[in-house]
């Protein structure tokens, strides 16, 4: 019984005392809300305010209970000078607005100062950093596919300036044989933390095709010959070893090729040797190279 009063009493007393007015000071953290979607907070001349606030026992055994945390209205901040600020009468009025029962009786006296960055977007294209090796005797036919091509990038403007493409992350893809489809994320720097992607992964096709090899007879046509004289080759063709799929091979002429000899690079008198140049060759051929570099000549005065 004598521990039933007691607890009794103790509890009539705890909510007797939580019934006064007190004064006490707090520590708030301030948090940002409605920044102009035009702009980046980049730094704010401070991140927690100290204040006065009054209220019963009651209020203040809640509020311990809960983070102090107070909300500041970016869209209230004036421009002068170049600066971007918001009063403290301006902030004060936020803070006491968002203590509802408790009295604010006096607050920081400082000015909330801001720097922004300005926000901006482009489309860039995007460029496959897949390193890709085939087994023997295969080749990529065409170029890599990229899907899609290209994206959007928003960031802080004097970021985004500065970037003309975005590449995909480094990944191997070994010993293929077969076409593939692989999808890969896109590579952000770890100080790009402001800086967003459209999207975040692009997915990278190719054609793998099996090779031959065909060697085709071109003439040699010699250019840049001083007039009055004509000029031999021997022999008067070159063979041109070209590597292709056997569909492309089987279309392939001579006509497709031109092998010149510039009379120009002969450097003395002396030398009997011309230097070889393949000048044209099909564009979808995976290779096509020239199997003698030079051949000898004669010239002869008309």
């Amino acid at each position: 019984m004598f521990l039933m009063f007691l607890f009794c009493s103790s509890l009539i007393w705890f909510l007797n005392n939580l019934s006064e007015t007190y004064t006490s000071n707090a520590t708030f953290e301030l948090r940002f809300e409605n920044i102009p979607d035009s702009l980046l907070l980049t730094k704010v001349s401070k991140k927690n305010v100290d204040v006065k606030v009054q209220a019963n026992g009651f209020q203040f055994l809640g509020f311990n209970f809960k983070h102090k945390e107070v909300i500041v209205d970016v869209s209230a901040v004036s421009h002068l000078k170049g600066r971007y600020f918001i009063p403290q009468n301006v902030y004060r009025k936020q803070i006491d607005k968002q203590l509802r029962s408790m009295t604010l009786l006096d607050i920081d006296k400082d000015t909330l100062y801001f720097e922004f960055t300005r926000l901006g977007s482009k489309v860039v294209p995007v460029e496959s950093k897949l390193n890709i090796t085939l087994l023997q005797n295969h080749i990529l036919n065409e170029k890599l596919i990229i899907e899609p091509s290209e994206i959007k990038i928003s960031g802080p403007l004097n970021v985004i300036d500065t970037l003309d493409k975005v590449n995909t992350v480094t990944m191997d893809l070994l010993d293929l044989s077969s076409d593939f489809s692989q999808e890969v994320a896109l590579y952000k720097k770890p100080e790009w933390t402001n800086i967003s992607f459209s999207k975040n992964s692009v997915l990278v096709k190719g054609k793998v095709d099996r090779f031959s090899e065909k060697i085709i007879e071109v003439p040699i046509k010699v250019i840049n010959l001083p007039d009055r004289y004509e000029i031999r080759t021997f022999p008067d063709k070159v063979g041109v070893l070209c590597k292709g799929t056997l569909d492309e091979l089987k279309q392939l002429h001579s006509t497709d090729f031109e092998v010149i000899a510039d009379y120009d690079t002969i450097k003395d008198n002396v030398s009997k040797m011309i230097v070889l140049q393949l000048h044209k060759k099909p564009e979808n051929l995976q290779s096509a190279e020239l199997n003698e570099n030079q051949v000898e000549f004669i010239l002869k005065k008309q």
